[in-house]
């Protein structure tokens, strides 16, 4: 096991400080990238919009662009996985279609989707100009942060999607109570956004394998981290249960899967899957209430799709290079392992944090944590 006080800085902590999963003991199988987060997939930036405002506004926009800003009209194969379809996630018509999907991706509150995909479309409008009336099918998608913020106010605008667009950068990004993760809960415990990397060696190329969660999803006594079972052993300050609106266990999860390697979309899809097998090893049992989404994307075969009749006039032939779906396991076992440490760190860089009516969302008290897996250590 890594001693924590060994671990690089970007492992150990958030840009802000905020110590990440890691620096508290908590064991983790599989090689993250040197970020141990999605941004350490060439190309790939994140960008946020936190908005807290007075007592009830608690929300926010999460901005993925795939191939950076730059690259956004180039498609990445793509598939995706509904774990539980109680959640929307906007463009996957097209993804079962063509196996494909362009443009950034949007994450927010469940009733700014339509705001997020409008503010998608209008940012690829300006930045694109040449594409004129071309078609945009976006990518938006959603958690319910109800509980603590005034979630039907509104309070999402195009423009704030715009802003989290322009935001984007690579490099290690920050976790926790940032962009559309603002308002969420995890395990009953203040959740939000989580993030972590794996790399697969293949042939003579090492790719990455990286995972972003909006964490909004589990009771507290499911819960349970390097085999844990911390849900049962920090049953107390646990508010939630007769103050929420909705049944225990509510609220959704959407894990975005990317990477380098290339893929063909069958293959991204089984990736998307493998995303309920981190979860589960964190102790969810899935709620029905929970709408959990996955997608995922490969950014291989850059400029190998021709979705216009005008490309394909040009090209006689699309061509792509892929895994051999024989040495796919290390791939989908890089999945299950980011998945399971995104979700610790959207849980560990988190402090309690209190909204709409009063509702207060305890941070995982992280000193207790530690401590117990200090005393599994000796």
């Amino acid at each position: 096991m890594t001693d924590p006080a060994s671990l690089p800085r970007a492992h150990a902590a958030t840009p802000a400080g905020k110590p990440r999963a890691r620096s508290l003991g908590i064991p983790f199988a599989g090689t993250p990238g040197p970020w141990n987060a999605i941004t350490d997939v060439p190309g790939v930036q994140v960008g946020y919009v936190t908005l807290i405002e007075g007592d009830s506004v608690r929300t926010g926009v999460t901005a993925i662009h795939p191939r950076g800003p730059d690259g956004a009209t180039d498609p990445v194969a793509a598939g995706y996985f509904s774990q539980n379809g109680n959640g929307e996630m906007t463009g996957l018509p097209w993804i079962a279609e063509s196996g494909t999907f362009c443009l950034p991706i949007a994450i927010t509150t469940t009733h700014a989707v339509g705001i997020a995909h409008a503010g998608i479309v209008a940012w690829t409008a300006g930045h694109y100009p040449e594409r004129g009336d071309a078609w945009s099918l976006p990518v938006a998608a959603e958690t319910w942060d109800g509980y603590l913020n005034d979630t039907s106010g509104h309070h999402v605008t195009e423009a704030a999607v715009i802003a989290a667009l322009e935001a984007a950068q690579s490099g290690p990004i920050e976790e926790g109570s940032v962009g559309g993760g603002t308002g969420m809960n995890c395990y009953q415990f203040k959740g939000g956004n989580g993030t972590a990397s794996r790399t697969v060696p293949y042939r003579s190329t090492t790719y990455t394998v990286g995972v972003f969660l909006q964490a909004n999803f589990g009771e507290r006594w499911e819960l349970t981290l390097g085999g844990l079972p911390l849900g049962e052993l920090l049953t107390e300050d646990n508010p939630m249960p007769g103050r929420s609106s909705q049944p225990p266990g509510a609220g959704s999860v959407i894990a975005i899967v990317a990477t380098d390697a290339p893929l063909l979309p069958h293959q991204c899809a089984a990736m998307a899957r493998r995303a309920t097998l981190g979860l589960a090893r964190t102790g969810t049992t899935g709620s029905h209430y929970s709408g959990d989404l996955f997608l995922a994307f490969s950014t291989g075969n850059p400029g190998a799709v021709s979705l216009h009749r005008r490309q394909a006039e040009e090209h006689a032939y699309d061509q792509l290079t892929f895994i051999p779906w024989g040495a796919m396991n290390p791939f989908l076992t890089a999945v299950v392992h980011g998945v399971e440490e995104a979700v610790a760190n959207a849980l560990v860089a988190n402090e309690e944090m209190t909204g709409r009516d009063g509702h207060r969302s305890p941070a995982l008290p992280r000193d207790q944590v530690a401590d117990l897996f200090r005393n599994r250590r000796g």
